[in-house]
């Protein structure tokens, strides 16, 4: 399994300092979050990270290799994966069609064997969606296979999405705001599917999220940014405590309650009071 190594990395657009000297590191089968305010420079970490955006300065190694001069497509084909905050999937097409655009990295057959229908690529395109049937059952969008995307609610939509990700066979998932603007259960039902990835496929999660329970619950490992800036780091029971993360992020409800009401045993689905 490969590790994730992020080195000063910096990203400037016209003179504004986005990211300035950002490190963290994913441990490989692990889920490390980046957390912080609005505006503390995740998105843009995220889209370094899948070549959305190019650094400044700095290094991304994923697996011994450099990521920051590799195209989008490159990175993918690396077995980087990830998900948008907002929902970035083809609505017109059916959650089956949907989940095989995830395998296109993963076929072999040309445009020209696949639309005559030849053998060898019938057989390919059999496996794929054998392969797609299993993914939406592990996600929990089974019955919606032949249904239209448009008719979807939105927590199914959001599952959908992380199951195309998923459709890649990543070794490196990133999950932009997987349960924003889900109801408790369907967070709770996400989360549990985020856990399933990483314990029964293995795969490396790295984390945007303001659901601060969902957080403190997946997380190994918590990086927080404020103003592009890396503010703290460590595991989730120590970074919740640290008095420049309270005060930058977790907000005055958490300051007047104390810490550690988010380090009581048992689930926890966020709400509108833990997001900054």
């Amino acid at each position: 399994m490969s590790e994730l190594t992020v080195t000063g990395l910096t990203v400037r657009f016209a003179g504004l300092t986005a990211l300035d000297g950002v490190a963290f590191t994913v441990a490989p089968g692990s889920v490390h979050a980046v957390i912080g305010p609005n505006g503390a420079g995740k998105s843009t970490c995220f889209n370094v990270l899948s070549g959305v955006y190019k650094a400044t300065e700095g290094s991304v190694r994923f697996g011994g290799t450099e990521l920051t001069s590799l195209r989008p497509d490159r990175i993918a084909a690396l077995g980087v994966a990830r998900t948008f905050q907002n929902i970035a999937l083809s609505r017109n097409l059916t959650v089956e069609d949907n989940l095989m655009l995830g395998r296109h990295r993963l076929t072999r057959a040309g445009f020209v064997a696949a639309g005559l229908r030849l053998p060898h690529a019938r057989r390919e395109d059999a496996r794929h969606r054998a392969r797609v049937r299993d993914i939406a059952r592990f996600v929990g969008v089974e019955e919606y296979l032949a249904a239209p995307v448009a008719g979807l609610s939105y927590g199914v939509q959001k599952r959908l999405e992380l199951a195309r990700a998923l459709a890649l066979e990543p070794r490196l998932l990133l999950l932009d705001e997987p349960v924003a603007g889900m109801n408790g259960a369907e967070r709770v039902r996400m989360a549990e599917v985020i856990r399933r990835a990483r314990a029964d496929l293995g795969v490396s999660i790295l984390l945007v999220e303001h659901d601060m329970g969902m957080v403190m619950r997946l997380a190994d490992e918590v990086t927080v940014l404020n103003f592009g800036k890396r503010i703290a780091s460590g595991p989730p029971d120590e970074v919740q405590r640290d008095p420049a993360v309270i005060r930058a992020y977790l907000g005055g409800a958490h300051t007047e309650t104390g810490p550690e009401a988010d380090s009581q045993p048992g689930p926890r689905a966020g709400t509108e009071e833990e997001k900054a």
